[in-house]
């Protein structure tokens, strides 16, 4: 069995990437990928992190962001979500970042996800 680790960061939307971005880098935060301009950005927070991720200013949602868990073994762990019968989003992949992640929704509508960073 796969041992959770850590709380690995929070991710938050907003409908004005430059204005979240300006916000947090006047409260200090360092930011390690994205931008005003991109669709998604993360802060160093502490040893986890801050992510933003946009969203189109029309779209309504009921979504308050999502929190992330470094796993030791994301594979191991969506193979065991799969065996229970729960239904992940997407097979694991790698992303752009540097993780390697799965999200999987809560019966409460949270949105989970399990990551483990690559080796660069």
């Amino acid at each position: 069995m796969t041992t959770i680790e850590a709380l690995s960061a929070v991710t938050l939307a907003t409908r004005d990437m430059a204005r979240a971005v300006d916000f947090y880098r006047r409260l200090g935060f360092e930011m390690l990928y994205g931008g005003p301009d991109s669709g998604f950005t993360s802060f160093r927070a502490g040893s986890g992190f801050l992510n933003i991720t946009g969203e189109a200013p029309e779209r309504s949602w009921s979504w308050w962001g999502r929190a992330i868990f470094h796993v030791a073994d994301v594979d191991a762990l969506y193979a065991l979500a799969v065996a229970e019968g729960l239904a992940p989003h997407a097979a694991p992949r790698d992303a752009p970042w540097g993780e390697r992640f799965f999200h999987i929704t809560d019966p409460d509508g949270h949105e989970i996800s399990f990551a483990r960073p690559l080796d660069r």
